[in-house]
């Protein structure tokens, strides 16, 4: 797998999605890649977040995936 082709299908479908939807599950990500088994989508996800193309959020029990800086929650976060 080409990880820059992975990273650039990823951003490419998050902001085309961005419109309806700003969080997803890690689950959703696969689907963007299906060529791909789930461990190596998964390492992918995990270095955009360390290179903060994405970000983890958290609602306590569940944890979702989107573009850093996207949503409602991104304004409130960054006040206390």
């Amino acid at each position: 797998m080409d990880i820059e082709a992975a990273k650039e299908t990823i951003l490419a479908t998050l902001k085309k999605k961005s419109k309806s939807k700003s969080k997803f599950y890690l689950k959703d990500f696969y689907k963007m890649i299906p060529d791909e088994k789930p461990r190596a989508v998964k390492n992918v996800v995990n270095k955009m977040v360390q290179e903060e193309l994405l970000e983890y959020w958290s609602s306590g029990s569940t944890t979702l995936i989107g573009l850093k800086g996207m949503g409602k929650q991104a304004g409130a976060e960054d006040e206390n």
